[in-house]
């Protein structure tokens, strides 16, 4: 399984002082140095961590595979365009989160949603969906055309052991299953931690995760080298 590192909340702590530091950009390659399959980030339409610039010297530098997380407005599709990482996911975005809180409505956006993906691919950008457990969801996914869906775990790595814990893993399992059987590579994701992947991991249809808050906080103890090494040892 592979490991795609997030790193959106070093660079949270670099505009915490309006600061220089962290550089996002050696960050990613330390990581991808310790062992990181991919590197992700998101550019949110309030800039508040990732901007313009950082995309532009990530994608001059990560030497493994660049994923941008944005929502899905012309503005966005534009940067996209103008950037031209690896693959894009498409995600929901409130102006008054803390983080992503849930899954893309697809069906809801069907559209709008196939006219945006036709763009991204036919500029040969692989199009993602941060997506939740629900099978028509990802039903509409796969008939918007993307290449791959990532599954929230957040209901997963919210709960403590246990039957609700239990439950939203087996929706999770589901959901991998029904993606991989319709043509979807499948990705998961979403408060993912080095206690509670085990479950996730033994899924055999999901093929990478994408995990960032529990990585920063374990390199701010003992440094991005060794975070990263950590993770990729419970993963293979």
């Amino acid at each position: 399984m592979r490991l795609a590192v997030n790193i959106d909340h070093f660079v949270t702590l670099r505009e915490a002082r309006k600061g220089t530091e962290p550089e996002p950009v050696l960050v990613a390659l330390l990581a991808e140095q310790a062992g990181a399959d991919g590197i992700v980030c998101h550019i949110r339409r309030d800039r508040r961590h990732i901007k313009e610039r950082d995309l532009r010297l990530l994608r001059e530098t990560v030497k493994t595979k660049l994923n941008v997380e944005m929502a899905a407005t012309e503005e966005m599709k534009k940067i996209a365009l103008a950037v031209r990482p690896d693959v894009v996911s498409l995600v929901p975005e409130r102006p008054e989160e803390l983080t992503t809180e849930g899954g893309l409505s697809v069906a809801a956006n069907r559209r709008a949603l196939d006219r945006h993906v036709k763009a991204l691919r036919k500029a040969g950008i692989r199009t993602s969906i941060f997506i939740d457990t629900s099978p028509d969801e990802i039903a509409a996914a796969g008939d918007v055309g993307v290449d791959l869906i990532e599954i929230n775990t957040g209901k997963y790595a919210d709960r403590k052991p246990g039957r609700a814990r239990d439950r939203a893993l087996g929706a999770v399992r589901r959901a991998a299953e029904y993606a991989r059987s319709i043509g979807l590579e499948v990705h998961a994701g979403h408060g993912l931690d080095y206690r509670n992947l085990g479950p996730i991991i033994a899924i055999p249809e999901i093929e990478e995760l994408s995990i960032g808050f529990s990585i920063v906080a374990r390199a701010a103890v003992v440094g991005i080298d060794r975070a990263v090494r950590e993770m990729t040892a419970l993963l293979r």
